[in-house]
């Protein structure tokens, strides 16, 4: 890999990272709840983005940067599983099944219709 693309991975994968944040906390404070809105917001729009990105014909270095530096630093597996066991270290097991179950199912679906969108193009 040359230095350009090192470089642009870690841009781009720094405007990912303040992306979430900015997402995630808009989210939260409009949701204001102890379950996870922020972070399945963000994971779900990630899937959709990498759905799409995924769908087009792109360069390796290009997909590299958009598929991996920016969705990789925007979505968060990390963040979704500690708010999972957070919510189970606080007894709240249906909300815990739900941010699990709803997360798989919403992202598929979201990969599949960001796939779609790039296919009409």
């Amino acid at each position: 890999m040359t230095v350009a693309i090192w470089a642009g991975v870690m841009l781009i994968g720094g405007l990912g990272s303040v992306a979430r944040f900015m997402v995630d906390r808009a989210v939260a404070r409009r949701a204001a709840r102890s379950f996870p809105f922020g972070t399945l917001a963000v994971n779900i729009s990630g899937a959709v983005l990498l759905g799409f990105i995924s769908g087009l014909t792109l360069s390796h270095n290009v997909a590299l940067l958009a598929g991996t530096a920016f969705v990789g630093a925007y979505t968060t597996f990390s963040t979704w599983m500690l708010e999972t066991q957070r919510l189970t270290e606080e007894r709240q097991i249906w909300p815990a099944i739900a941010n699990l179950v709803v997360s798989v199912v919403l992202g598929v679906a979201a990969a599949m219709l960001g796939q779609w969108i790039a296919g009409l193009l």
